[in-house]
């Protein structure tokens, strides 16, 4: 019985999304908004509270209104301020400026110096690439090299000393 109260008062990620007429994205910056975290049963399956979906639909509302008419959006601080909360969401609207410029300034900055990090790696996996190639062609060399010095001491082992500073070559036998 309580299994069923539950069950009636929870819904599925699906349904959020079809009462809200949202995608993923715009409920999960809702939820970041409205400070909820979906939880998941047993089964591991994700679910919002029917209270919770009540909250992100006002914030939904919230945000909405907030596009289309900025200056009747109101924080929690400013319901009772009556007069000042003019001046109020004027200060607000230019934090939110500020922070928004700041944000702005700092990603264009990070992206600028990651962009200059970046540039020389060209540089560095063409030189890589160069000193690869060439690291082989030094490698087949002393292969090459190896087998000349082989065939150089066989051919000089061929000669025998016979006298008086003589010397007479012996027939090898190349197998062919």
């Amino acid at each position: 019985m309580i299994k069923d109260r539950l069950d009636e008062r929870t819904l599925t990620p699906q349904e959020v999304r079809t009462i809200l007429k949202a995608d993923n994205k715009e409920i999960v910056d809702l939820c970041k908004k409205a400070s909820i975290r979906p939880r998941k049963n047993a089964k591991g399956h994700t679910y919002f509270s029917y209270d919770e979906v009540k909250n992100l639909r006002k914030i939904q509302s919230q945000v909405k209104n907030a596009v289309t008419n900025p200056v009747a959006v109101r924080t929690p601080a400013m319901v009772g301020a009556g007069a000042s909360s003019q001046s109020s969401s004027a200060a607000v609207r230019s934090i939110l400026v500020t922070l928004q410029e700041l944000e702005a300034k700092l990603s264009n900055k990070i992206a600028k110096v990651i962009d200059e990090k970046l540039e020389g790696m060209d540089d560095v996996v063409v030189e890589l690439i160069r000193c690869k190639t060439d690291n082989e062609t030094l490698k087949q060399k002393i292969v090459d090299l190896n087998k000349e010095v082989y065939q150089l001491k066989n051919e000089l082992n061929s000669y025998k000393p016979v006298a008086l500073g003589f010397y007479k070559k012996k027939e090898v036998f190349v197998w062919e």
